[in-house]
């Protein structure tokens, strides 16, 4: 699920709410998007 949603919120597919909620859900955990969001900074 980590590199799905790595890809889409890199596609602009998946916003940082939308990844809070499956990091909610336990989808990912705060370290994995922790580091989906700011690899998308660079």
């Amino acid at each position: 699920m980590f590199e799905l949603l790595k890809e889409k919120y890199q596609k602009n597919f998946v916003r940082k709410d939308q990844l809070l909620r499956y990091m909610r859900l336990g989808e990912i955990t705060k370290e994995e998007y922790e580091k989906i969001v700011k690899e998308k900074e660079f």
